[in-house]
């Protein structure tokens, strides 16, 4: 049993005992003592403080007598208003260090048939670009969140929506058919998706440069915009596409074909997957459906001019199209439609979706729409809101060809994290493969803890160069943690020490701090997965390797001759790294053995 918990139970008893209050221990949450006060874990007693009819001060040195008299963990305690810091007795943390490293899996909990069914959903590209920067923070925190939740004991289905269908994707079908020359993936040596992202830029400077001709003729932009024929030709694609033209059709899949393996290149190289892939294609007609249903059951209304609209006045919102006057629908009812296929395909318990902030409104309204239409994971379904991820030289516009594509993105950051590590010298005798592995792991490591270590809700501008420091709040810093450990950790073995098994020895100060510092990761996993947070695991796992390092620095591992010392400080070293290493998993990132 985790430390957490027996000091937990033991509040239980106590109030109990004391008060009889019952007080059930998975509500009793023991807190890190603040480094001001002496202690380790703190109890706040302010919720049975009315019942006790006694002062804080009171309760809190009542249950602290009754802990040090009762219970073996704790040597003494102090009260600071309404806080009991304990002091647990220091021989008691090798039993903690046992259980840490005794425990497989240490921190997970293992889903079962019966846990919730969380869906989650990220990435949602569209079919005329490739992955950007913006995608890039959307795709690794609904990565990491699926892996958290997946920790927490939750059955989870990743998935993803991908927007194929709609004027986008017809203008880099035009450019292709005008400009292209037939034109293919191969022959241009690119991934298709970048081969299509630049025909959406060139129909855009065609576009342009034809109103601008326009506008010199004395139409306003307005009206140019409306005669372009080069708009009017994309508008008669889509409107081909949508009756099925087969030959539309055929370029449309040749096309969309090349941008999803492109995509794949991506996803795979990122180290992200899905378990199922919807398309917009399929899904608008499902929600189509759905609302005219809706709609026969005086769940939505009707329009003279036939539109379809929902009323949600009464939820203090305003009137929601469902559907235009010509039958065609919008984004929201392409995400009922979307919500009824996963509904059929999933007993879902729980839906999130990883969408960007200025979605807000739309997923409130969806929310009330889904619920109205009788799905019942709607009204509690969880938009995964986060800010805007910008460079330092400001915001991207993919129609203009100045997004920074995830690819070229993650290319840089490994050809940096090589430069980088070269100068310090840690490629000094790795073989070309292992560079090759090492530098991939601490570029993309950089990319991903840089974007993940912030609040989700905040707007962030990534700085490349500040990601790939070795020193201070990065990835590299912390993979480069568990590199010294398992350096450590092998040297052991070459000098024939035995790692993981310890005698009982009393730990000092130092050691206290790391195996506290190990001791909390349970239930910090286990709040990230409450409040969707992969911040949480990433500053989490900051601060452990800076601990570690501390303690590295101020106790003698390999030549320490007291053998007890020695074996649990070997055991220490290899706890850490274990959950330095599931730690940054839960981030979608790698650790090297070695650098």
């Amino acid at each position: 049993m985790s430390l957490d918990k027996i000091i937990a139970q033991a509040v239980g008893l106590a109030v109990k005992e004391l008060y009889g209050i019952d007080a059930d221990p998975s509500t009793i949450t023991p807190q890190t003592t603040r480094k001001e006060f002496e202690g380790n874990l703190t109890i706040v007693v302010f919720p049975w403080v009315k019942a006790a009819r006694k002062s804080p001060e009171a309760v809190g040195k009542e249950i602290g007598e009754w802990l040090v008299d009762n219970e073996p963990a704790v040597a003494r305690f102090n009260v600071v208003k309404g806080f009991l810091n304990l002091v647990i007795e220091p021989t008691f943390w090798s039993s903690v260090l046992q259980h840490i490293t005794a425990t497989d899996n240490y921190g997970m909990t293992a889903a079962s048939e019966e846990s919730p069914l969380v869906m989650i959903e990220y990435s949602s590209p569209n079919t005329n670009k490739p992955l950007h920067l913006g995608h890039v923070r959307n795709i690794l925190l609904g990565n990491s969140l699926s892996r958290i939740l997946a920790a927490c004991g939750n059955r989870v289905v990743k998935t993803n929506i991908v927007n194929d269908r709609g004027i986008h994707i017809c203008k880099s079908m035009l450019a292709w058919q005008k400009w292209g020359e037939g034109i293919t993936p191969e022959k241009a040596g690119k991934k298709g998706d970048h081969l299509i992202g630049d025909f959406y830029v060139l129909f855009d400077k065609h576009f342009k440069a034809e109103v601008a001709e326009l506008m010199e003729k004395g139409m306003s932009k307005e009206e140019a915009e409306g005669a372009s024929a080069l708009m009017q030709e994309a508008r008669a694609m889509l409107r081909k596409w949508e009756n099925n033209d087969p030959e539309v059709r055929s370029l449309w899949e040749m096309m969309n074909n090349w941008v999803y393996a492109g995509f794949d290149e991506t996803y795979e190289r990122m180290g992200v997957g899905f378990d199922k892939i919807y398309y917009e294609s399929s899904t608008y007609l499902q929600g189509k459906e759905k609302v005219l249903e809706g709609l026969e059951k005086g769940l939505m209304y009707r329009k003279e001019d036939g539109s379809v609209w929902a009323d949600l006045t009464a939820e203090g919102l305003d009137h929601k199209l469902l559907l235009r006057s010509d039958g065609t629908s919008v984004y929201m009812t392409q995400d009922i439609g979307t919500a009824r296929m996963r509904f059929d395909d999933y007993p879902i318990d729980r839906m999130i979706y990883v969408v960007g902030n200025e979605q807000n409104y739309h997923f409130q309204v969806l929310s009330l729409l889904l619920d109205r239409l009788g799905f019942k994971w709607g009204k509690d379904l969880v938009h995964f809101s986060y800010g805007m991820v910008e460079l330092p030289n400001g915001k991207m516009k993919s129609r203009e060809g100045t997004v920074v594509d995830a690819d070229d993105l993650m290319d840089e950051m490994v050809n940096t994290a090589r430069t980088v590590s070269s100068e310090r010298g840690q490629l000094d005798g790795c073989t070309p493969d292992e560079i090759k592995s090492i530098t991939e792991m601490v570029g993309l490591g950089a990319l991903k803890y840089f974007l993940l270590k912030v609040d989700p809700r905040k707007n962030m501008t990534f700085n490349p160069a500040e990601s790939i420091d070795f020193n201070g709040n990065t990835g590299p810093f912390i993979q480069y943690t568990h590199a010294r450990i398992r350096s450590v950790l092998r040297r052991a073995t070459e000098a024939g020490f035995t790692i993981g098994e310890f005698i009982m020895a009393v730990p000092g100060d130092r050691e206290i701090a790391l195996i506290q510092r190990l001791a909390d990761y349970p239930a910090l996993v286990a709040e990230a997965g409450r409040s969707l947070s992969p911040a949480l695991i990433a500053n989490y796992v900051y601060e452990l390797a800076k601990e570690y390092n501390q303690f590295y620095h101020d106790c003698s591992i390999l030549k320490e001759t007291d053998e007890e010392k020695r074996s649990l400080r070997l055991a220490l070293s290899d706890a850490s790294a274990r959950t330095i290493a599931s730690a940054m998993s839960l981030l979608g990132i790698e650790v090297p053995d070695r650098m």
